[in-house]
C-alpha cells in the first residue's frame, strides 16, 4: 500500500534498504521470506522501479534468484557486502561466508539475470592482514568484476573485538592497501561501464548540473545527457562516451515505457 501511495504521488524509483535486509520476515508470524516481499511490491507497483539495498551473500540462492529473476522492475543491481576476498581474514572478522559462497551468490545473479550489476564493500588492513591476505583479496575481487566498489581502510574502534587484536597495521599501510584496491576499483569500473558504449539504456533523470541531466540506468550507471526538462522523466539514452565513474550519451526525448 505503501508503495502505490509513493507511485501515485509520482515517485519512479522506490529503494527497499534497512540495517540487514537480508533478515526480513524472520521475526514475523509467518516468517515471510525477503523475495516473497520484494516480488509482491514489484507487482504492486509494475510502472515504478524497486531497487535493494545490501543484501548479505547468503541471501542469494537459487530460489532467491528464481523468485525475482521474472519481476521486470526490479534493478538488476545487486550489492553484496564482502568486507575481504581472504577466507582467513573473513573468519577473523567472524563473517558467516567464505569466497566460495560469495562467488556462489555472484554467479547465481549472473546466470538468472541480464547483465546484472554487482557492487560491494571492502575493508582493508583488518588486524592481522598480511601482504598475502592482501594479495587474495586483490585476486578475488577480479574474479568477480566488480561494476563499483566501496573501499574503506580498518578504522580501530575501542571496546570492539578487533580494536584486541594482535597484528593491527599501521595507519600509513592501511592507506597504501587502500589506494591500491581503489586503483583496481576505478580500472573494473571504467571496463564495466565501456561494456555498454552504443547500448540504448534506460535513464530515470534527477537532477541538472554543470549543463548536464544527471540520472541512472537500472543497473545503477550514471548518466549525463542533455535535453529539455528531465526532470524525474525516464528516457532512452543511447551511451557514446566514458567518463571518471560516469557514461555520457545521447537522450532520446520519447520517455520509455
Amino acid at each position: 500500500a505503501q508503495a502505490r501511495d509513493l507511485a501515485e504521488a509520482g515517485y519512479r524509483e522506490l529503494v527497499l534498504t534497512g540495517i540487514e535486509l537480508s533478515a526480513y520476515g524472520r521475526d514475523l508470524p509467518e516468517r515471510p521470506g525477503l523475495a516473497a516481499l520484494i516480488a509482491q511490491v514489484c507487482r504492486a507497483v509494475p510502472g515504478m522501479r524497486v531497487r535493494l539495498g545490501s543484501l548479505e551473500p547468503r541471501t542469494v540462492t537459487e530460489d532467491f534468484c528464481a523468485q525475482l529473476a521474472g519481476l521486470p522492475n526490479l534493478c538488476p543491481h545487486f550489492h553484496l557486502s564482502l568486507q575481504s576476498g581472504c577466507d582467513a581474514t573473513l573468519a577473523r572478522m567472524k563473517r558467516r561466508y567464505t569466497t566460495e559462497r560469495y562467488l556462489e551468490s555472484v554467479e547465481l545473479l549472473r546466470r538468472h539475470f541480464d547483465r546484472p550489476a554487482l557492487t560491494t564493500d571492502l575493508i582493508v588492513g583488518f588486524p592481522g592482514e598480511t601482504e598475502g591476505e592482501f594479495a587474495q583479496t586483490l585476486s578475488f575481487l577480479q574474479t568477480c568484476a566488480f561494476a563499483q566498489m566501496h573501499i574503506f581502510p580498518y578504522s580501530r574502534r575501542q571496546g570492539t573485538p578487533a580494536a584486541g587484536m594482535p597484528g593491527q597495521i599501521p595507519n600509513g599501510e592501511k592507506a597504501r592497501r587502500a589506494h591500491q584496491g581503489a586503483e583496481l576499483a576505478r580500472a573494473m569500473e571504467k571496463s564495466w561501464l565501456s561494456s555498454w558504449m552504443g547500448q540504448r539504456v534506460s535513464v530515470l533523470f534527477e537532477e541538472e548540473k554543470d549543463g548536464f541531466w544527471r540520472g541512472y540506468t537500472p543497473q545503477y550507471i550514471e548518466v549525463r545527457g542533455k535535453g529539455e526538462n528531465l526532470h524525474n522523466r525516464v528516457c532512452p539514452v543511447t551511451l557514446t562516451a566514458v567518463g571518471e565513474g560516469v557514461a555520457f550519451g545521447v537522450v532520446t526525448e520519447e520517455e520509455a515505457p
